[in-house]
């Protein structure tokens, strides 16, 4: 184990936190989650940084960290709607987003080849929204007095959603398209 493990060793403690948050959420204890749900975003932000800045970046890691963040994520929006803090048609998209996009990476490597993505604007503005209305319901429901913003926000991360996955679809797609007779 060298220096160069530690942002991988970072999204491994990411996920590791996922059954704990989980577990928190659906006990409605909410305050310890908001804590550990916010580690975890820190920790995504370390882990990315240390990996840029030391040019410590991997195959493991470019695999374990969007591995760590959508497994958060949706394990969140999961719970948060089974306890009925999100609306079920949220959850839906959220998990169809992220369905049809790994569908759609194994069916290009199958028929195509090697997928290299790396996420757009969009999908980083959605990847932000869904973890800020996290955040936001969270403190609402803690705290109280932000109620009026979280249902806007549902709508923008509905809408962040649809157009991330609709802009992956095209994007790979149109890849698919110029490169379906030259398989790599």
């Amino acid at each position: 184990m060298t220096r160069r493990d530690i942002p991988n060793l970072i999204s491994v403690f990411r996920l590791l936190l996922v059954l704990p948050i989980a577990y928190l959420l659906y006990e409605k204890q909410l305050g310890f989650a908001l804590t550990l749900f916010v580690v975890a975003g820190i920790s995504d932000g370390v882990d990315g940084y240390l990996a840029k800045r030391n040019d410590w970046a991997s195959g493991l890691g470019a695999f374990l960290d969007p591995l760590a963040d959508k497994t958060l994520l949706i394990t969140s929006y999961l719970v948060l709607g089974w306890i009925g803090l999100f609306p079920l048609w949220l959850v839906v998209a959220v998990i169809s987003r992220d369905a049809i996009i790994v569908i759609g990476s194994l069916a290009y490597f199958v028929l195509i080849g090697r997928v290299e993505m790396s996420p757009s604007i969009i999908s980083k503005v959605n990847t932000g929204a869904q973890i800020a209305l996290v955040v936001m319901l969270l403190l609402t429901s803690i705290f109280g007095g932000l109620e009026a913003i979280i249902e806007p926000m549902a709508y923008i991360v509905f809408a962040t959603t649809l157009l991330s996955g609709m802009d992956y679809v095209w994007v790979w797609g149109k890849k698919a398209w110029q490169n379906r007779s030259q398989p790599q």
